[in-house]
């Protein structure tokens, strides 16, 4: 775990999250600001959504009894039956052609993968935003007034992405949970593990404190991609940014779900500030 020995003298009391990065209200155990903020990436605690283990203790019952080997099948066939994914006339599907009946949380996944500004990009973003509070600062264009056009259109894409599905924020819910169930019983006693991500440009993030050596404080946007394969993120840019990320902040990660992507080494961050390295290939 770094600390911010490159940054000069104070700069670290002003890297907090940003006033307008941030809602006033959320949905789990931590305020935006502090989950958000630069001391939560260096001391991280649980991370969790209201009323997701109460609601769904069945579930994790069933975990803790399965191996390991069955665990990802044992959430599969739980979000099926619950969420009736394979039986979309039952919660109302009348059979129109521009229903949104296959929408679940394994297409997000894979429509983020293809291009994060996608309606499932928005969807995902959204999620972040209403459960943690942490507001999306780019969507297709950087977006930093809530009454702008770039807002009004990232809103209107998460509302398009909603519509007509299966609850499928509360399967969000559920992928967050198991990911988070299931890093800690592969990684048990770990709280943070490096990750990288490829740049082109720096000046396409916005930082807010700049250290000696490569060391910056970094504002990410609310939902991010990493590898944990520097080599990968070599493919993404010319600047690499390696970031000692919090488990508690990874959304998902695609080894966890065999199947649901072709690699397994692409991290789904959620963002906020972070203290962060830069290098070059």
């Amino acid at each position: 775990m770094r600390g911010s020995g490159g940054l000069q003298a104070g700069a670290t009391d002003k890297a907090t999250l940003p006033r307008n990065a941030r809602l006033p209200i959320n949905r789990c155990n931590l305020p935006a600001v502090v989950l958000g903020g630069l001391t939560y990436q260096q001391y991280p605690s649980p991370l969790l959504i209201d009323g997701v283990a109460e609601l769904h203790s069945d579930l994790f019952r069933r975990l803790n009894a399965a191996t390991p080997e069955a665990r990802a099948d044992v959430f599969r066939d739980y979000l099926t039956i619950h969420f009736q994914l394979e039986w979309p006339e039952e919660m109302g599907f009348t059979g129109h052609k521009k229903s949104r009946a296959k929408a679940n949380y394994i297409r997000m996944i894979r429509g983020w993968s293809f291009d994060s500004d996608s309606r499932e990009g928005a969807v995902l973003k959204g999620w972040v935003e209403s459960r943690f509070g942490l507001m999306p600062r780019y969507h297709g264009q950087p977006l930093r007034d809530p009454a702008g056009d770039g807002y009004r259109r990232y809103q209107e894409m998460r509302s398009h992405g909603l519509y007509g599905t299966s609850a499928l924020e509360a399967q969000l819910d559920l992928l967050y949970t198991f990911s988070q169930f299931e890093l800690a019983q592969r990684h048990h006693g770990a709280r943070h593990v490096t990750l990288y991500r490829g740049v082109n440009r720096l000046a396409d993030h916005e930082v807010l404190a700049k250290g000696q050596g490569g060391q910056h404080v970094v504002l990410l946007n609310n939902l991010n991609s990493f590898t944990c394969s520097r080599e990968r993120a070599c493919e993404f840019g010319d600047y690499i940014l390696e970031v000692n990320i919090p488990l508690t902040k990874i959304f998902f990660q695609c080894g966890l779900l065999p199947g649901v992507l072709q690699g397994e080494d692409e991290f789904l961050v959620i963002g906020g500030v972070v203290d962060v390295t830069l290098s070059t290939i």
